[in-house]
Protein backbone atom coordinates (compact mmCIF):
# COMPACT_ATOMS: atom_id res chain seq x y z
CA UNK A 1 0.00 0.00 0.00
CA UNK A 2 1.02 3.76 -0.98
CA UNK A 3 1.45 6.07 1.65
CA UNK A 4 1.33 10.21 1.65
CA UNK A 5 3.78 12.32 3.90
CA UNK A 6 0.65 13.19 6.04
CA UNK A 7 0.47 9.90 6.90
CA UNK A 8 1.95 7.82 10.41
CA UNK A 9 3.97 5.31 9.92
CA UNK A 10 4.12 2.18 12.44
CA UNK A 11 7.76 0.42 12.04
CA UNK A 12 6.12 -2.98 12.41
CA UNK A 13 3.85 -5.38 10.60
CA UNK A 14 1.05 -4.08 11.58
CA UNK A 15 -1.24 -1.22 9.54
CA UNK A 16 -1.81 2.03 11.85
CA UNK A 17 -4.51 4.00 11.83
CA UNK A 18 -4.05 7.00 10.35
CA UNK A 19 -5.10 10.78 10.13
CA UNK A 20 -8.54 11.31 9.62
CA UNK A 21 -9.69 12.36 6.24
CA UNK A 22 -12.64 13.08 4.56
CA UNK A 23 -15.21 10.33 4.09
CA UNK A 24 -16.36 9.81 0.72
CA UNK A 25 -20.00 10.14 -0.01
CA UNK A 26 -22.07 8.03 -2.49
CA UNK A 27 -25.14 9.02 -3.86
CA UNK A 28 -27.21 6.89 -6.32
CA UNK A 29 -27.43 6.58 -9.73
CA UNK A 30 -32.00 6.97 -10.07
CA UNK A 31 -33.36 9.94 -11.10
CA UNK A 32 -35.15 9.77 -7.69
CA UNK A 33 -33.37 11.77 -4.70
CA UNK A 34 -31.19 8.67 -2.89
CA UNK A 35 -29.94 8.67 0.67
CA UNK A 36 -26.23 9.48 0.58
CA UNK A 37 -23.89 7.10 2.52
CA UNK A 38 -20.80 7.11 4.23
CA UNK A 39 -18.02 4.92 4.11
CA UNK A 40 -17.06 4.47 8.35
CA UNK A 41 -14.33 2.84 9.57
CA UNK A 42 -14.95 0.79 12.91
CA UNK A 43 -12.22 -0.12 15.54
CA UNK A 44 -13.37 -3.14 18.11
CA UNK A 45 -11.70 -4.41 20.25
CA UNK A 46 -9.77 -8.07 19.98
CA UNK A 47 -11.61 -10.43 21.74
CA UNK A 48 -10.16 -12.50 24.73
CA UNK A 49 -10.46 -15.65 22.49
CA UNK A 50 -8.08 -14.14 20.02
CA UNK A 51 -5.90 -12.40 21.50
CA UNK A 52 -3.23 -14.92 22.09
CA UNK A 53 -3.24 -15.68 18.15
CA UNK A 54 -2.90 -11.70 17.37
CA UNK A 55 0.17 -11.39 19.43
CA UNK A 56 1.78 -14.28 18.14
CA UNK A 57 1.22 -13.26 14.53
CA UNK A 58 2.33 -9.66 15.48
CA UNK A 59 5.79 -10.87 17.26
CA UNK A 60 5.77 -13.92 14.28
CA UNK A 61 6.27 -11.24 11.44
CA UNK A 62 2.31 -11.66 10.41
CA UNK A 63 2.19 -11.92 6.86
CA UNK A 64 5.80 -11.61 6.37
CA UNK A 65 6.45 -14.88 8.03
CA UNK A 66 4.07 -16.70 6.01
CA UNK A 67 0.20 -16.80 4.38
CA UNK A 68 -2.73 -17.19 6.76
CA UNK A 69 -4.50 -20.68 7.30
CA UNK A 70 -6.71 -21.38 4.73
CA UNK A 71 -10.88 -20.58 5.53
CA UNK A 72 -13.28 -23.09 5.70
CA UNK A 73 -17.09 -22.63 5.20
CA UNK A 74 -19.40 -22.32 7.57
CA UNK A 75 -23.27 -20.68 8.08
CA UNK A 76 -24.67 -19.21 11.44
CA UNK A 77 -28.92 -18.26 11.96
CA UNK A 78 -30.57 -15.59 13.46
CA UNK A 79 -33.58 -17.01 15.07
CA UNK A 80 -36.30 -14.17 16.13
CA UNK A 81 -39.30 -13.90 17.91
CA UNK A 82 -41.57 -11.19 19.36
CA UNK A 83 -40.96 -11.07 23.10
CA UNK A 84 -43.03 -9.16 25.57
CA UNK A 85 -40.31 -6.50 25.75
CA UNK A 86 -39.27 -6.53 22.44
CA UNK A 87 -37.31 -8.95 19.49
CA UNK A 88 -35.70 -11.42 21.05
CA UNK A 89 -33.02 -13.84 19.70
CA UNK A 90 -31.41 -17.34 20.85
CA UNK A 91 -27.43 -17.36 21.78
CA UNK A 92 -25.10 -19.96 22.70
CA UNK A 93 -22.04 -20.86 23.97
CA UNK A 94 -19.80 -22.11 22.55
CA UNK A 95 -16.69 -24.07 24.44
CA UNK A 96 -13.06 -23.72 23.01
CA UNK A 97 -11.84 -20.86 20.40
CA UNK A 98 -14.63 -20.92 17.78
CA UNK A 99 -13.71 -18.41 15.50
CA UNK A 100 -17.56 -17.91 15.63
CA UNK A 101 -17.23 -16.77 19.42
CA UNK A 102 -17.47 -17.99 22.76
CA UNK A 103 -21.36 -16.71 22.42
CA UNK A 104 -23.07 -16.73 19.48
CA UNK A 105 -25.62 -17.24 17.17
CA UNK A 106 -26.55 -21.04 16.48
CA UNK A 107 -24.53 -22.68 13.31
CA UNK A 108 -20.66 -24.66 12.83
CA UNK A 109 -19.09 -25.20 10.19
CA UNK A 110 -19.61 -27.34 6.39
CA UNK A 111 -19.22 -30.96 6.30
CA UNK A 112 -18.79 -33.74 3.43
CA UNK A 113 -22.35 -34.53 4.30
CA UNK A 114 -23.90 -31.31 3.36
CA UNK A 115 -22.47 -32.51 -0.60
CA UNK A 116 -25.27 -35.02 -0.47
CA UNK A 117 -28.36 -34.68 -2.44
CA UNK A 118 -30.81 -32.82 -0.37
CA UNK A 119 -34.19 -31.58 -2.19
CA UNK A 120 -35.59 -28.18 -1.32
CA UNK A 121 -38.09 -25.61 -1.69
CA UNK A 122 -36.84 -22.62 -2.05
CA UNK A 123 -34.80 -20.42 -3.60
CA UNK A 124 -31.95 -22.22 -5.98
CA UNK A 125 -28.57 -22.65 -5.76
CA UNK A 126 -27.52 -20.51 -8.60
CA UNK A 127 -29.72 -17.72 -6.40
CA UNK A 128 -27.94 -18.26 -2.91
CA UNK A 129 -24.59 -17.77 -4.65
CA UNK A 130 -25.51 -14.74 -6.36
CA UNK A 131 -26.97 -13.36 -2.94
CA UNK A 132 -23.96 -13.90 -1.04
CA UNK A 133 -21.24 -13.50 -3.27
CA UNK A 134 -20.47 -17.33 -3.36
CA UNK A 135 -17.20 -18.33 -5.91
CA UNK A 136 -19.46 -21.16 -7.14
CA UNK A 137 -23.03 -22.86 -6.71
CA UNK A 138 -21.37 -25.92 -4.73
CA UNK A 139 -20.09 -23.34 -2.35
CA UNK A 140 -23.80 -22.42 -1.86
CA UNK A 141 -25.70 -25.05 -2.12
CA UNK A 142 -23.43 -26.78 1.00
CA UNK A 143 -23.65 -23.49 2.95
CA UNK A 144 -27.36 -23.67 2.65
CA UNK A 145 -27.92 -27.29 4.07
CA UNK A 146 -25.10 -26.35 6.95
CA UNK A 147 -27.56 -22.96 7.74
CA UNK A 148 -30.20 -25.59 8.32
CA UNK A 149 -28.46 -28.44 9.83
CA UNK A 150 -26.64 -27.15 12.01
CA UNK A 151 -29.58 -25.23 13.62
CA UNK A 152 -31.23 -28.38 13.85
CA UNK A 153 -28.20 -30.27 15.95
CA UNK A 154 -27.76 -27.56 18.02
CA UNK A 155 -31.52 -26.39 19.13
CA UNK A 156 -33.73 -28.96 17.32
CA UNK A 157 -35.65 -26.01 15.60
CA UNK A 158 -35.77 -27.49 11.78
CA UNK A 159 -36.15 -25.67 8.79
CA UNK A 160 -37.85 -28.19 6.57
CA UNK A 161 -41.25 -29.97 5.47
CA UNK A 162 -43.44 -32.19 3.30
CA UNK A 163 -43.97 -29.79 1.33
CA UNK A 164 -43.32 -26.11 0.09
CA UNK A 165 -46.13 -24.87 2.50
CA UNK A 166 -46.60 -27.27 5.49
CA UNK A 167 -43.35 -27.23 8.43
CA UNK A 168 -42.74 -29.98 10.29
CA UNK A 169 -43.81 -29.92 14.10
CA UNK A 170 -41.81 -29.63 16.94
CA UNK A 171 -40.14 -33.15 17.97
CA UNK A 172 -38.87 -32.70 21.41
CA UNK A 173 -39.04 -36.43 22.57
CA UNK A 174 -36.08 -38.53 22.91
CA UNK A 175 -36.56 -39.90 19.22
CA UNK A 176 -35.60 -36.78 17.70
CA UNK A 177 -33.09 -36.00 20.17
CA UNK A 178 -31.20 -39.30 19.20
CA UNK A 179 -31.45 -38.44 15.82
CA UNK A 180 -29.78 -34.95 16.30
CA UNK A 181 -26.89 -36.50 18.55
CA UNK A 182 -26.51 -39.09 15.42
CA UNK A 183 -26.21 -36.26 12.72
CA UNK A 184 -23.86 -34.34 15.42
CA UNK A 185 -22.02 -37.52 15.84
CA UNK A 186 -21.72 -38.08 11.54
CA UNK A 187 -23.60 -41.39 12.46
CA UNK A 188 -26.27 -40.71 10.58
CA UNK A 189 -26.52 -37.80 7.22
CA UNK A 190 -29.07 -35.29 7.82
CA UNK A 191 -29.78 -35.91 3.84
CA UNK A 192 -30.95 -40.21 5.38
CA UNK A 193 -32.94 -38.10 8.40
CA UNK A 194 -34.98 -36.04 5.91
CA UNK A 195 -35.51 -38.92 3.50
CA UNK A 196 -36.64 -41.41 6.47
CA UNK A 197 -38.68 -38.39 8.02
CA UNK A 198 -40.46 -37.73 4.18
CA UNK A 199 -39.19 -34.00 4.76
CA UNK A 200 -37.57 -31.70 2.49
CA UNK A 201 -35.88 -27.99 2.96
CA UNK A 202 -37.58 -25.03 3.32
CA UNK A 203 -35.14 -22.94 2.32
CA UNK A 204 -37.68 -20.23 1.21
CA UNK A 205 -37.55 -19.65 5.24
CA UNK A 206 -34.15 -18.26 5.10
CA UNK A 207 -33.22 -14.30 4.58
CA UNK A 208 -29.45 -13.58 4.30
CA UNK A 209 -28.34 -11.10 6.58
CA UNK A 210 -24.13 -10.87 5.81
CA UNK A 211 -20.88 -12.62 5.17
CA UNK A 212 -17.83 -12.97 7.09
CA UNK A 213 -14.63 -13.96 7.26
CA UNK A 214 -12.26 -14.71 9.99
CA UNK A 215 -9.08 -12.34 10.52
CA UNK A 216 -5.76 -13.32 8.81
CA UNK A 217 -4.45 -14.02 12.33
CA UNK A 218 -6.66 -16.96 13.63
CA UNK A 219 -5.49 -20.08 14.19
CA UNK A 220 -8.85 -21.46 12.70
CA UNK A 221 -10.50 -19.40 10.16
CA UNK A 222 -13.78 -19.31 8.89
CA UNK A 223 -16.18 -18.53 5.98
CA UNK A 224 -19.27 -17.16 7.73
CA UNK A 225 -22.71 -17.01 5.92
CA UNK A 226 -25.37 -15.36 8.34
CA UNK A 227 -29.46 -16.24 7.30
CA UNK A 228 -32.32 -15.36 9.36
CA UNK A 229 -35.60 -16.49 10.40
CA UNK A 230 -38.54 -16.43 12.59
CA UNK A 231 -38.65 -19.95 14.89
CA UNK A 232 -41.34 -22.28 12.94
CA UNK A 233 -45.21 -22.06 14.57
CA UNK A 234 -45.29 -25.28 17.34
CA UNK A 235 -41.46 -25.46 17.65
CA UNK A 236 -39.38 -24.75 20.58
CA UNK A 237 -35.31 -24.62 20.87
CA UNK A 238 -33.49 -26.93 22.84
CA UNK A 239 -29.94 -27.65 23.44
CA UNK A 240 -28.53 -30.99 22.41
CA UNK A 241 -28.38 -32.90 25.34
CA UNK A 242 -24.32 -33.90 26.34
CA UNK A 243 -23.02 -30.83 23.78
CA UNK A 244 -24.97 -28.03 24.78
CA UNK A 245 -23.84 -25.89 27.95
CA UNK A 246 -25.76 -23.03 27.33
CA UNK A 247 -28.37 -21.49 25.08
CA UNK A 248 -31.01 -19.02 25.75
CA UNK A 249 -33.46 -16.31 24.23
CA UNK A 250 -32.25 -12.97 24.96
CA UNK A 251 -33.84 -9.54 24.79
CA UNK A 252 -31.84 -7.63 22.07
CA UNK A 253 -32.29 -4.48 23.47
CA UNK A 254 -31.89 -5.44 27.17
CA UNK A 255 -28.49 -7.07 25.99
CA UNK A 256 -27.33 -3.94 24.17
CA UNK A 257 -28.41 -1.44 27.03
CA UNK A 258 -25.81 -3.73 29.14
CA UNK A 259 -22.76 -4.77 26.66
CA UNK A 260 -20.37 -2.84 29.14
CA UNK A 261 -21.34 -5.10 32.15
CA UNK A 262 -20.68 -8.30 32.57
CA UNK A 263 -24.32 -9.39 33.06
CA UNK A 264 -24.77 -12.13 30.00
CA UNK A 265 -21.21 -13.87 31.07
CA UNK A 266 -22.44 -13.83 34.37
CA UNK A 267 -25.79 -15.62 33.50
CA UNK A 268 -23.89 -18.20 31.29
CA UNK A 269 -21.39 -18.79 34.41
CA UNK A 270 -18.36 -20.58 32.64
CA UNK A 271 -15.08 -19.59 33.69
CA UNK A 272 -14.22 -18.11 30.75
CA UNK A 273 -17.29 -15.70 30.46
CA UNK A 274 -17.50 -14.51 34.24
CA UNK A 275 -16.76 -11.27 34.99
CA UNK A 276 -16.75 -10.29 30.84
CA UNK A 277 -17.94 -8.32 29.21
CA UNK A 278 -20.32 -8.91 25.46
CA UNK A 279 -17.73 -7.14 23.69
CA UNK A 280 -14.78 -9.64 25.21
CA UNK A 281 -17.06 -12.71 23.94
CA UNK A 282 -18.62 -12.21 20.70
CA UNK A 283 -16.84 -11.39 17.59
CA UNK A 284 -17.46 -8.18 15.45
CA UNK A 285 -19.59 -10.00 12.87
CA UNK A 286 -21.56 -11.03 16.06
CA UNK A 287 -21.54 -7.17 17.53
CA UNK A 288 -22.60 -5.80 14.25
CA UNK A 289 -25.72 -7.79 13.79
CA UNK A 290 -26.85 -7.81 17.39
CA UNK A 291 -26.61 -3.97 16.93
CA UNK A 292 -28.90 -3.93 13.77
CA UNK A 293 -31.59 -6.25 15.80
CA UNK A 294 -31.65 -3.88 18.55
CA UNK A 295 -32.98 -1.50 15.65
CA UNK A 296 -35.70 -3.50 14.81
CA UNK A 297 -38.92 -3.37 16.92
CA UNK A 298 -40.63 -6.98 15.53
CA UNK A 299 -39.99 -9.91 13.68
CA UNK A 300 -41.57 -8.19 10.69
CA UNK A 301 -39.38 -5.16 10.73
CA UNK A 302 -36.31 -7.06 11.15
CA UNK A 303 -36.95 -9.72 8.11
CA UNK A 304 -38.28 -6.96 5.70
CA UNK A 305 -34.56 -5.57 6.12
CA UNK A 306 -33.41 -4.96 2.31
CA UNK A 307 -29.83 -6.25 2.59
CA UNK A 308 -26.94 -6.20 0.34
CA UNK A 309 -24.28 -8.76 1.43
CA UNK A 310 -21.15 -7.41 1.21
CA UNK A 311 -18.02 -10.11 2.54
CA UNK A 312 -16.43 -8.80 5.67
CA UNK A 313 -13.26 -9.56 7.31
CA UNK A 314 -11.45 -7.60 9.78
CA UNK A 315 -7.72 -6.59 10.02
CA UNK A 316 -5.17 -5.98 12.45
CA UNK A 317 -4.24 -2.53 12.87
CA UNK A 318 -2.53 -0.26 15.85
CA UNK A 319 -4.21 2.72 16.87
CA UNK A 320 -2.67 4.72 19.50
CA UNK A 321 -0.13 1.50 20.31
CA UNK A 322 -3.10 -0.76 20.85
CA UNK A 323 -3.79 -3.83 18.71
CA UNK A 324 -7.01 -3.78 17.65
CA UNK A 325 -9.78 -5.14 15.06
CA UNK A 326 -10.91 -2.88 12.10
CA UNK A 327 -13.22 -2.94 9.41
CA UNK A 328 -15.10 -1.02 7.14
CA UNK A 329 -19.21 0.44 6.55
CA UNK A 330 -21.01 2.17 4.24
CA UNK A 331 -23.95 3.63 6.27
CA UNK A 332 -26.77 6.58 5.97
CA UNK A 333 -24.72 9.59 6.40
CA UNK A 334 -27.76 10.59 9.06
CA UNK A 335 -27.31 6.87 10.21
CA UNK A 336 -26.56 6.59 14.11
CA UNK A 337 -24.40 3.77 14.34
CA UNK A 338 -23.54 3.63 17.54
CA UNK A 339 -20.60 2.53 19.57
CA UNK A 340 -18.46 -0.12 18.90
CA UNK A 341 -14.89 0.17 20.03
CA UNK A 342 -14.38 3.45 17.68
CA UNK A 343 -16.24 4.67 15.73
CA UNK A 344 -15.81 7.12 12.54
CA UNK A 345 -15.15 8.70 9.47
CA UNK A 346 -12.99 6.29 7.00
CA UNK A 347 -9.14 6.55 8.16
CA UNK A 348 -6.23 5.90 6.29
CA UNK A 349 -4.05 3.43 6.91
CA UNK A 350 -0.25 2.50 6.23
CA UNK A 351 2.23 -0.19 6.82
CA UNK A 352 5.99 0.93 6.70
CA UNK A 353 8.54 -0.35 4.00
CA UNK A 354 9.98 -3.65 4.74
Amino acid sequence: MTTTPSQKLYTGVVPVVGEEQKPRIFTGRSSAPAARTEQIQRLYKIPEFMRTAAETWVSEGGEDAGGACSLRQAASVIFVRDGEDGLETILTYRPGSSPLGVVAFPGGTVTPGDDDATPWYGPTPDEWSAKFKFKNVTCARRTVIAAIRESFEETGLLLAGEDGQNVAESGAGEEQMSQREAIADQDKSFGQFLTSSGLKLRTDLLRPVSRWQSPDFFHKRYDIAYFTTVVPVGQNAKLLEGKGVWGSWVNVRTLMESRDTSELGDRIGQPNTVGKTLEELVTPAVMCMLESLATSETGVSWLAKRRTVEVKKPVLVKNDGACMLSFTEVVPVSSKTGTLGTVGPLKSASVAPS
